[in-house]
């Protein structure tokens, strides 16, 4: 079973564009950093220029850049951004004939929540110039 990787796509990307400092990137630039097909990258800039992280211009001298200062955008945000889903799925229509079959949906949906919440709160702890400072240290 693969892990979603959108958010560390998203990450990768927002830090790449945190440190070219305001100059536009291209979607094939940001492709080949994050090892990837640049129609991966543009739609995972459209979900974070939708959440307004940034701002794309199309044409020869377009490209993508930051819409707000680094120590504005905070991981938290951002993995509601680009993360869909719950951070694992219930299998389909329990028997509830079995008394394991009759709670563990509703065991399982709150162990859903303290883990978002856990997610959430750590994330919160971060901002992308967080990252960035993290990412010169361990080049």
């Amino acid at each position: 079973m693969a892990a979603n990787s959108q958010f560390s796509m998203a990450v990768h990307v927002l830090t790449l564009l945190a440190r070219s400092d305001g100059v536009n990137l291209k979607s094939d630039a940001i492709a080949h950093s994050v090892n990837t097909n640049p129609v991966v990258i543009r739609r995972l800039i459209g979900q974070l220029a939708a959440s307004g992280f940034v701002v794309s211009q199309p044409g020869s001298s377009g490209g993508t850049r930051l819409a707000k200062p680094a120590h504005e955008i905070r991981l938290c945000d951002a993995y509601k951004a680009v993360c869909c889903g719950d951070v694992f799925a219930l299998h389909d229509s329990p028997s509830q004939d079995c008394p394991v079959g009759r709670g563990i949906d509703s065991v399982l949906c709150n162990l859903q929540k303290q883990i978002e919440s856990s997610i959430a709160g750590t994330l919160a702890k971060y901002n992308l110039r967080d990252i960035t400072r993290m990412v010169e240290e361990a080049s």
